[in-house]
């Protein structure tokens, strides 16, 4: 067992700050962040580059020590030399948190280890920024992050996670996300689904509607920029159904033939995604046609 007091106890050692980054917009910077930046001893910087010219911005002029996921392993041990001697660092990414989808949860379980505090800083966090606006539920929600990239492991993650009943958060590549959607509705069906871009930019924008609507725009106005995919989960299915009337039903399988598909491969899709009675939804469909 392990008790840190943060900011209770003298320390010889150093302390590792974890300190968040904006995702775009540079005001989302917090006055503890800059303050921790140009207290600490050294800076462990994802991309020095880039980190740059957010210390340029904010008149910071500590040392920057360049800390990916291509030197981390060698790397680690030095800077645990340096926290043991007393020195503070901070640890950035390119944006947002630190040790989510970098190396930086390598060098916290690391200095954890040698009983070194480990600070984490609040701030901009694309996932959950995402979330809390997409109108899904925002708990319980689940981050995974980058998906895998080939379609078979995709379609194998979704499997594993169609009937999950949290929201799903998903980091994507703008080129890779019509492939994503199209395996993810061969698994999901056609679930409520909400595509982020630029977050926090001037171009900032929300794309909320069914995995199939998404698919339609993008193909008319390819995507740029950072993406995030916001998924309901399989509980949230039957809650939108209920919101939908008959005729939005109806409207949803006559879209399907108009697709392509017969009418009871129609019925049968609409059914599946809206976890619905096919008996039912077969019943009301006929009825309406013979009126």
């Amino acid at each position: 067992m392990q008790i840190q007091r943060s900011f209770k106890e003298a320390k010889a050692k150093g302390t590792l700050y974890l300190v968040p980054t904006p995702i775009g917009n540079l005001q989302d910077m917090t006055f503890r962040a800059v303050e921790t930046l140009k207290n600490v001893d050294l800076i462990c910087a994802e991309d020095t580059r880039n980190t740059g010219l957010l210390l340029k911005h904010f008149t910071i002029t500590t040392k920057q020590f360049s800390f990916h996921e291509h030197n981390a392993f060698e790397k680690i041990p030095l800077l645990l030399d340096l926290l043991e001697s007393g020195q503070d660092l901070a640890q950035v990414s390119d944006a947002g948190m630190p040790s989510i989808s970098d190396p930086g949860h390598d060098l916290v379980k690391a200095a954890l280890k040698k009983d070194i505090a480990v600070v984490a800083l609040p701030g901009a966090s694309a996932g959950i920024t995402a979330l809390i606006a997409s109108g899904l539920a925002p708990q319980p929600h689940t981050f995974y992050g980058f998906l895998p990239r080939k379609s078979g492991q995709q379609k194998h993650f979704f499997s594993d996670k169609e009937a999950s009943i949290e929201t799903q958060i998903f980091y994507e590549s703008p080129f890779r996300v019509a492939n994503t959607l199209e395996n993810m509705q061969a698994i999901y069906g056609d679930r409520q689904i909400v595509l982020v871009r630029e977050l926090t930019k001037l171009f900032e924008e929300y794309q909320r509607g069914s995995i199939s609507q998404i698919l339609e725009h993008i193909s008319k106005h390819p995507l740029k920029g950072e993406c995030l995919i916001i998924v309901s989960g399989a509980s949230q299915i039957e809650d939108s159904s209920e919101r939908l009337e008959e005729d939005d039903l109806l409207a949803l399988i006559q879209k399907e033939i108009e697709a392509g598909n017969k009418p009871n491969q129609a019925i049968k899709k609409v059914a599946k995604a809206y976890q619905l009675n096919r008996q039912e939804l077969y019943q009301a469909f006929h009825n309406r046609e013979k009126d």
